[in-house]
């Protein structure tokens, strides 16, 4: 495909599965039609980087949906000073954006081979406020190690299934901060937006969708009789 291809790709990404699922925001839209979706997955599945759905990466790991993208966005709002963690960086498209719209972005990526590629990524599309680690974030004892990870957060976003979100992650939001994580077990899954108010949580959810769950939690054990 050709420059002039994939720019058609990417408005038309826009149109027909983004903004008719009640994505509106302008900051947003302008910012993923900016985006150069096919620089963050492998060369074989380039043609493929637009479609409706989630892009192979190594590792056996998918990108988010275009859709799943883009309501994390505009459901964040940012405002351009956030400190944010994600967690799980796949090839760094997220991050970027994610970087252009916050002051500070520290992403956690379990696979080093796509540690070493959202780094590179990331930098080559200018995201100099963004930093990855390679690290298992749902390790509650490497997490509570990593010096990246002492200072809370305004917001974190999980981009795997979770069942539940682990406490020690939970710990590292600051109050009034925002957490977006897919909740659930598949096939039940749901997108939800959670805020700290004190001891309570605020939570929306924002739509049923599906997406492979997330890699290093620990295994329940379960006994047969």
């Amino acid at each position: 495909m050709s420059t002039t291809d994939f720019q058609v790709a990417r408005k038309n990404m826009v149109e027909y599965q983004i903004r008719c699922c009640k994505v509106l925001d302008t900051d947003v839209l302008d910012l993923i039609e900016s985006m150069p979706r096919e620089n963050f997955v492998p060369e074989h599945v380039k043609s493929v980087a637009y479609m409706e759905g989630h892009v192979p990466l190594p590792c056996n790991q998918e990108m988010l949906s275009p859709l799943q993208e883009a309501t994390i966005l505009q459901t964040l709002n940012l405002q351009g000073h956030e400190r944010v963690l994600e967690i799980g960086t796949g090839t760094g498209f997220l991050t970027t954006m994610l970087a252009m719209q916050a002051g500070e972005v520290v992403s956690c990526e379990i696979h080093s081979v796509l540690a070493q590629q959202g780094k590179e990524n990331i930098d080559n599309h200018g995201a100099n406020n963004a930093k990855v680690i390679e690290i298992n974030a749902m390790d509650a004892d490497a997490v509570a190690a990593h010096t990246d990870l002492q200072t809370p957060f305004d917001v974190i976003v999980l981009t795997a299934a979770i069942p539940k979100i682990p406490a020690h992650i939970e710990a590292l939001l600051k109050d009034r901060g925002q957490i977006m994580a897919f909740l659930g077990s598949n096939p039940v899954l749901s997108l939800i937006h959670r805020r700290k108010v004190g001891s309570a949580w605020q939570q929306t959810g924002l739509f049923e969708t599906l997406l492979q769950d997330m890699e290093g939690t620990a295994q329940v054990r379960e006994f047969l009789f």
